[in-house]
């Protein structure tokens, strides 16, 4: 069996490959904010033009390095508490946090678009405790893989921005139902990001970036509690560390009240432990 992949993905399930050659770049850094072996591994077995599609961002790699460092945080919180615990990924396109966090007892499922998971597949094969899905994200027929005697964490990093708000908002709503007591990490890009994505005046040389119908300024968290009565809170997990002039200006893009409120973010929901009241 070749050990090259030649992958020709769809223009969503593409950005798997942008976030996958972000996380090498910045992984192959002495200095690195992600250590993330795996993915450098990826990059190196697959035949695809990375530099020259997506170009070589030290500052871009690491803001997506410290963004994916959020995640991580809280599923490894995640399995310090619920050690057996499930973890659920929604369109997880070539992520290898399993790699990073795993704690060799909790379950993994990965629920993606049959493409994505035909790759995945190849280049990263099931094991015991990781299952993969080829489904829709949005079609939450896949809960009923999920098995509910366990704790469970549903994550959907890099997921939500490409949905329409109202499928953001079932989705929500569809895991706070079926998973009470459960908890969800969702990241979103600012609107004034979402509007140039929208426009098409996000791209590079070579790479247009998909448009992103979802978006939510940071301040605006508190609005994801009225996609359903089960979310019971709501959480910013913000970025921490970081080098340079990234890693120094940081801390004002978190604090001065306009950057704070208008920046990329990462939520954390928490569900009822059971049925809420209308």
């Amino acid at each position: 069996m070749s050990s090259v992949e030649r992958p020709e993905l769809s223009a969503v399930p593409e950005t798997a490959l942008w976030t996958l050659w972000q996380r090498a770049v910045e992984a192959r850094r002495p200095d690195a904010v992600l250590r993330d072996p795996k993915a450098v591994d990826l990059v190196e077995r697959i035949d695809y033009p990375f530099a020259e599609r997506f170009g070589t961002s030290g500052s871009q790699s690491q803001f997506q390095a410290l963004r994916v460092a959020c995640f991580d945080r809280e599923v490894a919180d995640f399995l310090a508490r619920e050690p057996r615990g499930t973890v659920v990924c929604l369109g997880e396109g070539l992520e290898t946090q399993y790699w990073r966090v795993d704690n060799g007892r909790a379950h993994w499922l990965t629920v993606d678009l049959p493409e994505m998971v035909a790759l995945r597949e190849r280049l990263l094969p099931p094991g015991p405790r990781r299952r993969y899905l080829a489904a829709d994200a949005t079609d939450l027929r896949w809960a009923d893989e999920v098995d509910h005697d366990r704790a469970v964490l549903v994550t959907t990093q890099g997921l939500c921005m490409y949905l329409p708000p109202a499928q953001v908002k079932a989705l929500i709503a569809g895991c706070a139902d079926r998973f009470p007591g459960g908890s969800m990490v969702v990241d979103a890009v600012p609107r004034w990001f979402a509007r140039l994505t929208m426009s098409g005046k996000m791209r590079t040389a070579a790479y247009q970036v998909p448009a992103m119908p979802w978006a939510m300024d940071a301040g605006e968290r508190d609005k994801l509690r009225t996609a359903s009565p089960a979310v019971t809170a709501v959480r910013d997990v913000r970025p921490t560390g970081g080098r340079g002039l990234l890693g120094a200006l940081l801390p004002l893009a978190l604090t001065a009240p306009w950057l704070a409120a208008h920046r990329p973010s990462v939520t954390v929901l928490n569900f009822a432990e059971g049925p809420e009241a209308a």
